[in-house]
């Protein structure tokens, strides 16, 4: 197992993940890790509404920490090229977005990065059986 995917297994690993992960092939792991992001901002938006301020930040921890050493890691900048590039920067992006919905209590931010990840995660979920079949690595090389 490559040390990107250990990282990625730690990250996950270590938000209490639900599932057997080191089990776990390397697609099915990158769908765990945004899995547990989409679950971290869920939670952290319930306790922003309910003014729980540290299960809250712990929440937002949670997913900056999936999205930042776990699906941004486990990114291969050089096998993916461009693509690769873009969603490193995206990954950024959404990190940036949370820090400040966290700090200022904007849901609406919580939201915007709910929706990215979940629109990656359905493009990444549908790679899945031409991945499987040609025994090939993803286009991006997220999982390496």
């Amino acid at each position: 197992m490559s040390v990107l995917a250990q990282r990625a297994i730690h990250a996950y690993s270590s938000v209490d993940a639900e599932t057997s992960v080191p089990s776990a092939d390397p697609h099915k792991l990158i769908l765990l890790l945004y899995d547990g992001a989409l679950r971290a901002l869920a939670n952290a938006k319930l306790h922003m509404a309910r003014g729980e301020i540290a299960a809250k930040g712990e929440n937002f921890s949670k997913a900056i920490m999936i999205i930042e050493n776990g699906l941004k890691v486990s990114l291969d900048v050089k096998a993916g090229g461009e693509l690769a590039e873009r969603l490193a920067a995206l990954y950024d992006y959404m990190c940036d977005r949370l820090l400040n919905a966290n700090l200022h209590n904007r849901s609406e931010l919580i939201d915007e990065v709910h929706n990215l990840l979940t629109e990656l995660r359905g493009a990444w979920a549908q790679i899945a059986p031409a991945a499987n079949r040609a025994g090939a690595a993803a286009p991006v090389n997220h999982s390496r």
